[in-house]
């Protein structure tokens, strides 16, 4: 599988040791890919056990979640918070509420966040966290007590100097204020100790739309780079209309794009002519189907229940932003079919293994979600130093910080793609930058 005998041994121990988690799996895959070009040059990494501290997370906290829905009858849930690697800061990373959330999703999570956090340049370790527990379909008074009681047991275990958590999917500003509510009073303490809070408590600016904005800037720089082009008249399908895929939306009509469909968890709209973005951003807030219902708005659009299908549709650009494993290889054989030239991923892990060699091979640009959606938790870092300085900076301020962090990180993975291997593939180069930056650490913190 690999050219290093070293990783093979590791990879087949990493398997048996991990059995039944295959998202986790995927990702240690895809990283020892990468590692496949440094590994045999560095003695040190095999010699200080790098790779086998890297890939097992330091803390794995487990518990129960118990609370009392509106009928009174009494839930239980599992609640968890992977803290994997705080070699170059507290541990950062969001948590996610959703029914498919188990061990192993929080695993490639937490492990993926820490290179993520690594390229930000910005002083913060990686990790994830959440529960089984759904939040849609759920009362606020459910919420409430629902994130009142699983932060009673993850409390103790945060801190804006050792681990802090933000959203993910099923949590957002109202799930973070109660969490954040009940973290506040059992500490006794206002403190940084999470990101994505409203602005009215130290929230910062952009936040919400951090992780669609920064994908557009490194699809911009890719464009730049690779094509000597920009976004201008490139038509643009995005899966998911949450705040990721709807942001990502908004700022590529800022810069010129035309976003010709949309999908959400029911179908997908798509309309040759280009989506009309504020009727979709109108529908979005109020509902996570909004595609049936935008043709009520635009009858000349068409709607597919299937949301799969999207990918069959003819673009320029094409920007998975829903969830892992949603893009496979029949979905990117379709894409390279229809003249899709640039793939970039605004989720995390959307699109399988072969999938992306299938693209790679294909001469498709392409650009992995620990490089392009870290936009979100560069402005989380960045609320934290709002945090910590008791200042806010403005809207603009914050933007400019995020396109400029967005930027380097395309130029540290573009960097390290040309040094090892092919400039375009910025898979290697990606995981290259981040690995750097955490084994220097690891090395200088010596052996623990």
């Amino acid at each position: 599988m690999f050219k290093s005998e070293y990783l093979n041994g590791l990879f087949k121990q990493v398997s048996e040791r991990n059995e039944g988690q295959p998202e986790y799996l995927q990702a240690v895959e895809e990283f020892f890919e990468a590692m496949d070009f440094i590994v045999l040059s560095d003695p040190k990494i095999e010699k200080f056990g790098i790779m086998e501290r890297i890939i097992e997370p330091e803390r794995i906290i487990k518990f129960r979640v118990t609370w009392i829905d509106d009928t009174g009858k009494v839930n239980v849930n599992r609640g968890y918070r992977v803290q994997f690697n705080s070699a170059i800061g507290p541990y950062k990373g969001g948590l996610r509420f959703h029914s498919s959330v188990n061990e192993s999703i929080l695993k490639f999570l937490g492990f993926e966040q820490t290179f993520k956090n690594a390229l930000t340049g910005l002083p913060m370790g990686g990790g994830k966290g959440g529960a089984d527990f759904d939040p849609r379909g759920r009362s606020d008074g459910e919420i409430m007590r629902f994130c009142q009681n699983y932060m009673l047991e993850l409390y103790r275990h945060l801190g804006p100097d050792t681990d802090v958590p933000a959203g993910d999917i099923g949590v957002g500003f109202r799930e973070v204020g109660y969490m954040y509510g009940i973290y506040k009073k059992i500490v006794n303490e206002s403190t940084g100790v999470f990101t994505g809070k409203g602005l009215t408590y130290g929230g910062s600016l952009v936040r919400k739309e951090a992780t669609g904005y920064g994908l557009l800037y490194f699809v911009q720089e890719m464009l730049r780079v690779y094509r000597n082009d920009d976004l201008k008249d490139k038509k643009i399908i995005i899966s998911g209309s949450g705040k990721v895929g709807l942001h990502a939306a908004l700022k590529a009509r800022e810069l010129g794009g035309k976003v010709v469909a949309m999908s959400d968890v029911n179908g997908f709209v798509h309309d040759p002519n280009g989506l009309d973005l504020d009727i979709v951003k109108s529908l979005a807030s109020e509902t996570t189907e909004f595609s049936k219902k935008y043709l009520e708005y635009r009858s000349n659009a068409t709607y597919d229940e299937n949301p799969m299908n999207i990918w069959t549709i003819p673009c320029d650009i094409a920007l998975p932003c829903a969830t892992q494993n949603e893009l496979p290889l029949e979905s990117a054989k379709a894409l390279v079919d229809n003249g899709c030239f640039l793939v970039a991923e605004g989720a995390n892990m959307p699109t399988t293994l072969d999938a992306t060699k299938h693209l790679q091979h294909a001469d498709v640009l392409f650009a992995p979600g620990k490089a392009a959606n870290a936009g979100g938790v560069a402005v989380s870092g960045l609320e934290m130093t709002q945090n910590a300085m008791h200042y806010p900076w403005t809207y603009a301020e914050v933007d400019e910080k995020l396109e400029v962090i967005m930027t380097e990180i395309f130029n540290k993975a573009y960097n390290e793609a040309r040094k090892y291997t092919d400039h375009r593939n910025l898979v290697i180069g990606a995981n290259i930058a981040g690995f750097m930056r955490v084994y220097q650490a690891m090395l200088d913190q010596g052996v623990m």
